[in-house]
């Protein structure tokens, strides 16, 4: 058995070896490439977003776009309490505006915004940790729709 093996010539295994790996290896690119640059999926579990994302958890397909968030915007950002762990919350002020907190307002610092979540009875945001950089934000959805428990942004359907 042995002596079979070595009767094979090393050509032959390698290019069986590249048509075996290259069709996985072109797919884990195209992957990579999405999730980087065109859009992020997250699943959001809890409270915080009811009514808009189930209790159960929603799969949120969100554009990669830090430049062009607005006010009432859904982001998807890495929580500054715990970086490990992606929140998605609304966006109810921009750099340079004033968000309502309690009985007065607090003015958003260059470069963050202010967000919270639409169940403002249980949800940990701005109000908790104060202004989030903007860098912290990896997507974004404006408007959009529910297909059974995806979310996707409306530009995509």
């Amino acid at each position: 058995m042995g002596l079979a093996i070595r009767t094979l010539p090393w050509k032959t295994i390698a290019k069986e070896a590249l048509n075996r790996t290259l069709p996985l290896t072109n797919l884990l690119c195209c992957l990579h490439i999405t999730n980087t640059y065109l859009l992020t999926p997250a699943l959001v579990v809890g409270p915080s977003m009811l009514p808009t994302f189930s209790l159960a958890g929603d799969l949120v397909l969100a554009e990669r776009r830090r430049g062009s968030l607005k006010n009432g915007d859904i982001v998807l950002l890495r929580s500054p309490e715990n970086p490990r762990k992606v929140i998605a919350k609304r966006v109810v002020a921009m750099e340079a505006e004033e968000a309502a907190m309690g009985d007065g307002a607090v003015a958003v610092p260059k470069g963050c915004i202010w967000v919270v979540g639409d169940n403002v009875d249980n949800s940990r945001d701005s109000r908790h940790f104060g202004a989030v950089p903007v860098a912290l934000s990896s997507g974004g959805c404006s408007g959009g729709s529910r297909r059974g428990t995806v979310w996707t942004c409306g530009e995509l359907i």
